[in-house]
């Protein structure tokens, strides 16, 4: 009998016997592989990932401080992919190596040489495009061409209002190189070359971009415009105090720190190559303060966490300082902190008094030629009392001795058989006379002089040479005087104990301003200054944008310098101020600012302060809320009265102490042909008036810049209804990006929330019905900010974080509140310039490029935050 039955058959079969008829192969015997020989040639694209042709070796210019050394592999001309190298010298078996060094922002860099956001070829505004090809077609020459667009009012208003509208149409190299220097012609012609301006960020980003540019404007007679002060990095302390941009340790030198004050910088974000040493000095001991008003990422690795109130950092220096002078110099000497200030700072020098309403103000140093000594460079030539012989004597080391033929190889700081006295408290001599000295944390003021109101405390004097000779005290004994530290027999009005919280500068009246307890102060500042003590000086203060992108940075951070000098920590290895600056240093410093100014073709070169010029010239000058007087001393003399910021910064340049282009109401090149003697001619017609400075009219057309060159910058990024909270809006630099670079990596967006957004506190958020993740609005007058709020505890109420250089190419869409695109993080701030900060033409205090000059602090506003539609129109 025959079967007929089909015999059952696995579950698959049909789908296997279907895959062997389109994937034919040799079977193993026993069924555990199959051979194949053809059809595997996209197994190619897997094992040439990672081929390539060559590895150079780069780093990733991003205005980054870390200057890190990546192995980059390249195929084909195309990177394929980054690894960090790992050569670097060795420093030795007692201290970290320098590697690894990178961040995840630099790993996605290949990524980012290929994003489609890179511009690769010229753009043109259309409508601008469309008027010059017409005018340069029917002209003939480009120069007539352009100067034909400006000479019609309305065709030049056309492409202006055309601007960020988008329109942007590619062009020929040739033809924008064309447009670009046409309109540089027509504008030297017509106006002068300092009409003309460039702007780029640090060289470090690149030396060879950098010094191209800038050279090109300086050949021209182009200005070109700081870049240091205007982003607020500069620390003006520096220079007012040390004569020195900014001269710190690199990163390496945190390792030798036995304490390690992080003060407003974020390292673990902004340092990240760097942090790796902070984080394995606890290991040998170090002791780390995080001071940040919110729970920042560096808090983590803290021993100790002090959260004041944002801005108020300077309350806490003050208070700190307080403590130290009182236990360590005035109730205990502390013999290391003495030699140390009596040798390198300005503590022993003595400073005239004049009288001024029933007490005695500080007036100026006492010089060699009040003493009738007279000599070469006399009258920079500071004094100090010999504590020996009780005389007043003038010791190496000032200005006078630096810049003199005569003080040739004697500037140093040797004192010989000189003791400066610090005090001239307990000396038969001395009788104690009141001080006044302004403070500023009361409202009212006297004749209407700023914000504030006077103390009148007591200070040992003494008049030298007899009845009619200065009556002088130490800078120590004002400083003690100014701290509120006393001492028996001193009159006037003097804090009682550290409790007191009536007058400036106690641990109790900082804790009002800041939040900080004043137990937390006092123990941090006798830890500090006990460390600093045994270790002799291997204390630092790693200070950052935090503490430095506000309107009062100066101030805030020489309360900082004075804890250090105090206790003996600057100028020390591991030791000292930490201004963020890292590994980025510009080798062939000298060779290479000579070739970028044009040095070697003409001098001096034009170069401005750069937040002036924006100052000015976007009439932010009009926006001021309250004039220059409201900031001055209430034991000024009334200079400022009337006066607005603009004011100032005329002032300045007609008093030579700072930069102005343009220059004056008149063409520059004009002027060289009709003045015989340049000089006098200009002198005699600034006096008669026929002669004005720019800068005393800047909206007058014949004032205006007319050309702005911008390479390797992100200038302007750098810039109700329902229920809504007003904060305190502040900028930090982001975890996600350096700068505007990477904001719109892929890599980067997936790790952060992709696009714009507004960190809030759980509090704020609650008040106006806001979840993580909900759009909102922060409006105030200056603009209109549409993003994603984050709702985290790190934060502290009343306060939000926008990430800076977020820029409008990813997720912004129209706002509810104007119809129009979302701005910015600096689209809700403004522009604020500190008069203090044009000082200049008087020894350390002298305007050079970068160096010292007002600074662009718009990173403190007051802003409206209100939840909005979740529905969103791009």
């Amino acid at each position: 009998m025959t079967d007929t039955q089909t015999p059952p058959t696995e579950p698959g079969a049909a789908l296997l016997s279907a895959g062997r008829f389109f994937r034919p192969g040799t079977p193993s015997p026993d069924l555990h592989s199959v051979t194949m020989t053809d059809g595997r040639e996209a197994d190619a694209f897997y094992r040439d990932r990672w081929s390539h042709d060559k590895v150079v070796h780069s780093t990733h210019g991003v205005n980054c401080t870390g200057s890190c050394r990546w192995k980059v592999y390249v195929k084909d001309g195309i990177i394929t992919w980054e690894t960090q190298e790992t050569d670097y010298p060795s420093v030795g078996p007692d201290r970290p190596e320098y590697e690894p060094r990178g961040c995840p922002r630099g790993a996605a860099f290949s990524w980012y040489t290929y994003s489609p956001t890179r511009v690769r070829y010229p753009y043109v505004r259309g409508v601008l495009l469309e008027m010059y090809r017409e005018a340069r077609e029917r002209l003939k020459d480009p120069v007539p061409a352009w100067a034909d667009l400006q000479g019609d009012p309305e065709r030049r208003r056309r492409y202006q209002q055309a601007r960020g509208k988008g329109g942007l149409v590619r062009a020929s190299w040739d033809e924008a190189v064309e447009l670009v220097a046409a309109a540089q012609v027509h504008t030297i012609r017509t106006y002068g070359p300092d009409r003309v301006a460039g702007f780029s960020p640090i060289p470090a980003m690149s030396m060879v971009s950098h010094a191209a540019g800038a050279r090109y404007h300086s050949l021209i007679g182009a200005p070109m415009l700081s870049f240091y002060d205007w982003y607020a990095d500069l620390p003006v302390a520096s220079p007012q105090v040390f004569g020195d941009q900014t001269d710190v340790p690199e990163s390496g030198d945190w390792w030798d720190a036995a304490y390690l004050m992080m003060w407003g910088s974020n390292v673990p974000v902004t340092r990240t190559p760097d942090a790796h040493w902070m984080v394995e000095a606890r290991y040998r001991g170090q002791k780390v303060v995080v001071v940040s008003p919110d729970y920042a990422d560096n808090t983590k690795f803290a021993d100790e966490w002090l959260h004041p109130h944002p801005g108020t950092d300077g309350a806490l220096a003050l208070a700190m300082g307080h403590v130290i002078l009182r236990e360590f110099f005035v109730d205990r000497e502390t013999p290391f902190f003495a030699d140390y200030v009596r040798k390198f700072t300005d503590l022993p020098f003595l400073v005239t008094l004049t009288e001024r309403d029933g007490g005695y103000v500080p007036a100026k140093f006492l010089r060699a030629t009040d003493l009738r000594q007279d000599g070469e460079g006399a009258e920079w030539k500071t004094v100090v009392l010999d504590e020996t012989t009780g005389r007043a004597v003038v010791p190496n080391g000032s200005l006078g001795f630096r810049w003199t033929t005569s003080g040739e190889g004697r500037w140093n700081l040797e004192l010989g058989d000189i003791t400066p006295a610090l005090s001239l408290y307990g000396r038969d001599v001395a009788a104690p006379v009141e001080v006044l000295l302004p403070r500023f944390d009361t409202e009212g003021g006297a004749h209407g002089q700023g914000r504030g109101a006077v103390l009148a405390r007591g200070v040992p004097a003494t008049r030298l040479g007899g009845a009619g000779g200065p009556l002088v005290t130490t800078v120590y004994d004002l400083l003690l005087a100014q701290y509120g530290v006393h001492r028996p027999g001193m009159p006037g009005d003097w804090p009682d104990s550290y409790e007191d919280d009536r007058t400036p500068a106690t641990p109790a009246w900082q804790e009002a301003l800041t939040s900080v307890p004043a137990a937390k102060c006092v123990k941090i500042a006798r830890e500090f200054a006990r460390t600093a003590e045994r270790s002799e000086g291997r204390c630092m203060i790693l200070m950052g944008a935090g503490t430095n992108h506000w309107f009062h940075s100066e101030t805030i951070y020489r309360a900082f310098l004075a804890l250090l000098q105090l206790t003996g920590c600057q100028g020390r290895n591991g030791g000292g101020w930490a201004h963020y600056v890292g590994q980025e240093k510009c080798r062939p410093a000298t060779g290479w600012a000579t070739l970028a100014a044009a040095s070697d073709w003409a001098r001096p070169p034009r170069q401005m302060i750069g937040t002036a010029y924006w100052f000015l010239n976007t009439d932010q000058w009009r926006y001021d809320r309250f004039g220059a007087d409201v900031l001055a001393s209430p034991l000024g003399e009334g200079r400022f009265a009337g006066m607005t910021g603009a004011d100032c910064l005329a002032l300045s340049a007609r008093a030579g102490w700072m930069p102005s282009y343009p220059t004056f109401n008149r063409n520059s090149l004009d002027l060289g042909e009709e003045f015989g003697d340049p000089v006098a001619k200009a002198v005699a017609e600034l006096r008669t008036g026929a002669l004005r400075f720019a800068c005393e009219d800047p909206d007058a057309p014949e004032n205006w810049p007319r050309v702005l060159t911008l390479w390797r910058a992100n200038l302007l990024g750098s810039s109700a209804k329902g229920a809504e909270v007003t904060v305190r809006y502040l900028t930090p630099h982001n975890k996600w990006s350096i700068h505007s670079e990477y904001q719109d990596n892929l890599f980067m967006l997936a790790l952060s929330r992709g696009g714009q957004s507004i960190w809030m506190a759980p509090q704020d958020a609650d008040a106006i019905g806001v979840r993580d993740n909900d759009w909102i609005e922060a409006v105030n007058r200056n603009g209109v900010v549409v993003a994603r709020a984050i709702v985290s505890h790190r934060m502290p109420a009343g306060t939000v974080y926008m990430h800076h250089a977020q820029e409008r190419t990813v997720g912004v869409p129209k706002t509810e509140t104007t119809g129009m695109r979302g701005g910015i993080h600096n689209t809700l701030t403004r522009l604020i310039l500190k008069p203090s900060h044009l000082i200049g033409g008087y020894a350390q205090l002298s305007w050079a490029f970068n160096y010292l000059g007002p600074t662009g602090n718009q990173r403190d506003e007051v802003t409206v935050i209100r939840r909005r539609s979740q529905e969103v129109e791009y």
